[in-house]
C-alpha cells in the first residue's frame, strides 16, 4: 500500500511540475516529453512519470504521437475558439445557477473589489488575477455542482496557456474589470439572465482580444 501511495504522490509531483512548465511556456508546443529523460530530470521512477503523462494527455495538454513519444499539445486560434465555445456554455450556466443559489452579500463585496481595481499599481495586475481566482472559487462554491466545477477546472487549466500567449493590453484589462464588476453585481442582485448575458459579453470580448493579439506581429510566438 505504501508503495502505491508513494507512486501516486510522485505522479502528482511530476504532473504539477510539467503542468507549470507547459502553462508558463518553458515546455512549448511540440516539445517532446520523453518518459525516461523526464523521470530522471524530476527524480521519479518511470511508472509515476507515465501516469503524469497520461493525465496531461487526458486533459488535452499533451499528445501521444506513438506508444513511445508524447509531445506538448499545440494550441492555435482554432483550438482557442473551440475552448471558448465550451467555456461559454459552462460559465453562462454557472452564472445563472450562482445568481439563484449564491451568497448575495459575498458577491456584492466582490463587485466592490472589482470597482476598486487599480491596474496602474506595479502589483495591480497580479492582484487583479488573484481577485478573479477568488471570484471563480466563489462562483463554483455557489453553484455547488462538482461535475460542472470539474469541467471548468479543465477549461481554466488551458486558459492559463492562452493568457500567456496573448499580450495583456491595459485597455482590455480595464474593460475586463468592468465586465467582472457587472457580473458580480448581477449575481448579488440575483438576476440570473443579466449574470448570464454579462458573462457572454465578457467572454466574447475576451476571445476577440486574444485572437487579435495572436494575429498581430507582437503577439506571434
Amino acid at each position: 500500500m505504501s508503495t502505491t501511495v508513494e507512486s501516486l504522490r510522485a505522479s502528482d509531483r511530476a504532473y504539477a511540475v510539467l503542468l507549470d512548465e507547459i502553462q508558463s511556456g518553458i515546455l512549448p508546443a511540440g516539445a517532446v516529453l520523453a518518459e525516461v529523460e523526464q523521470a530522471a530530470r524530476l527524480g521519479v521512477s518511470r511508472t509515476p512519470m507515465r501516469e503524469a503523462l497520461r493525465r496531461l494527455a487526458a486533459e488535452g495538454l499533451a499528445v501521444q504521437q506513438s506508444p513511445r513519444v508524447t509531445v506538448v499539445a499545440d494550441l492555435d486560434a482554432d483550438d482557442i475558439r473551440s475552448l471558448f465555445e465550451i467555456r461559454r456554455a459552462l460559465e453562462e450556466t454557472s452564472a445563472r445557477l450562482a445568481a439563484m443559489r449564491g451568497d448575495a452579500v459575498l458577491f456584492r463585496e466582490l463587485a466592490d473589489e472589482f470597482a476598486r481595481v487599480d491596474l496602474d499599481r506595479p502589483e495591480g495586475r497580479d492582484a487583479y488575477y488573484a481577485l478573479i481566482a477568488r471570484f471563480d472559487a466563489a462562483l463554483d462554491a455557489a453553484v455547488g455542482n462538482d461535475y460542472l466545477s470539474s469541467a471548468l477546472r479543465t477549461v481554466r487549466t488551458h486558459l492559463v496557456r492562452v493568457r500567456r500567449m496573448a499580450r495583456d493590453k491595459p485597455e482590455r484589462l480595464a474593460a475586463s474589470a468592468g465586465e467582472h464588476h457587472l457580473i458580480a453585481r448581477a449575481l448579488a442582485s440575483r438576476d440570473a439572465e443579466l449574470a448570464a448575458h454579462a458573462t457572454h459579453v465578457h467572454l466574447h470580448n475576451a476571445l476577440d482580444s486574444i485572437l487579435e493579439s495572436l494575429e498581430s506581429p507582437e503577439g506571434t510566438r
